[in-house]
């Protein structure tokens, strides 16, 4: 599985060249109708683009693709619609992409879950990788895991100790069932030798308060939902997922500095076309969001969503959404989840 680092490092070509197509607004948009420039073609784009959120409007994924919207719109001269299909864990909004139209005006800016589902629900009805072609990977978060303040154990090591001595007292919470709080808490669980109920809630909020206020001693939560109160001293970080430390939190040790395996395949969010749009819009579309999010100001407002950008090739994010894809269905294999 490729590190940040090395990830970070495959983008470069591609902002670099998405910077060198879009000097002015003008270039910018002569570069993206180059990409169907054959005799008689239809220069792209030509008319709008729907980018699919398959998630309720006013997350983060909603966030990220109405800012990648709002820039295309601004370089290609083409509106830019956002379309929130939330349901059945991401399902329901990625199966209408999957469906969509193979011309390049159908995209999903999608996250994790996108490989985790096929083996959470047993008849999800696509297939992840075959019907789907990458863009781009637009950026990473992370998950934490957190304790309330009142929590005793400070570090991973001595919350292991604690609830080893006290198996069945501390119930861990997640963001909701199948997601992956819920899986690396399971897997916690298997590597450990921990006896934790999970308490599944209906999103990050509202687990962040309760853990907050102690309700629930240990949570697994999304970094960008922690942050504000971590930052308050409202939540203590015991580690992060991730295979190397997060930039978000530089101070907080990975899951394997403690000796634990499985816990590095890093949450992103990234781009997808249904499989068979045409390779050069394909790479049209990855040019250009490679160079809208290392544009200081996105780049600046992606930071405040606690997201680090990527912006890479449609090569290195197959590559990821592969290894990822073999990863979590091992992982969710292994530690026995299955959802309806």
């Amino acid at each position: 599985m490729p590190t940040l680092r090395s990830r970070l490092r495959a983008a470069m070509p591609a902002i670099m060249l998405g910077a060198l197509a879009a000097t002015t607004v003008a270039t910018t948009a002569a570069t993206a109708h180059a990409a169907d420039a054959a005799p008689g073609a239809e220069p792209y784009p030509s008319r709008p683009l729907t980018i699919v959120v398959p998630s309720v409007a006013g997350n983060v994924n909603d966030a990220v693709a109405r800012l990648i919207g709002q820039e295309l719109t601004r370089a290609w001269g083409q509106p830019v619609i956002v379309d929130n299909k939330p349901g059945a864990g991401t399902t329901t909004g990625t199966k209408h992409v999957a469906r969509a139209a193979k011309d390049g005006y159908t995209a999903l800016l999608t996250f994790t879950a996108h490989v985790q589902n096929p083996s959470l629900y047993p008849r999800i009805g696509y297939d992840p990788i075959a019907d789907f072609a990458p863009v781009s990977e637009v950026a990473i978060s992370s998950t934490i895991l957190a304790v309330s303040p009142d929590f005793p154990a400070r570090t991973l090591p001595e919350l292991v100790a604690l609830v080893k001595a006290n198996p069945g007292k501390y119930p861990y919470g997640s963001y909701g069932a199948g997601t992956t709080g819920h899986i690396l808490g399971e897997l916690l669980k298997r590597e450990a030798g921990l006896q934790m109920e999970h308490v599944a809630y209906k999103g990050g909020a509202p687990l962040a308060t309760d853990l907050a206020a102690g309700h629930v001693k240990i949570g697994f939560i999304a970094v960008g939902t922690a942050m504000p109160l971590l930052q308050g001293g409202k939540l203590i970080p015991v580690a992060m997922a991730g295979a190397e430390r997060s930039a978000l939190l530089p101070r907080v040790p990975t899951f394997r500095e403690a000796g634990y395996q499985g816990f590095e395949p890093d949450a992103w969010m990234g781009l997808l076309f249904p499989a068979g749009v045409p390779k050069a819009r394909i790479e049209a579309l990855s040019r250009e969001v490679a160079r809208i999010v290392r544009m200081p100001e996105i780049a600046k407002k992606m930071q405040d969503l606690n997201l680090v950008p990527v912006g890479n090739t449609p090569e290195a994010f197959a590559a990821v959404l592969k290894s990822d894809r073999d990863k979590w269905s091992r992982i969710i294999r292994d530690v026995g989840i299955t959802l309806e």
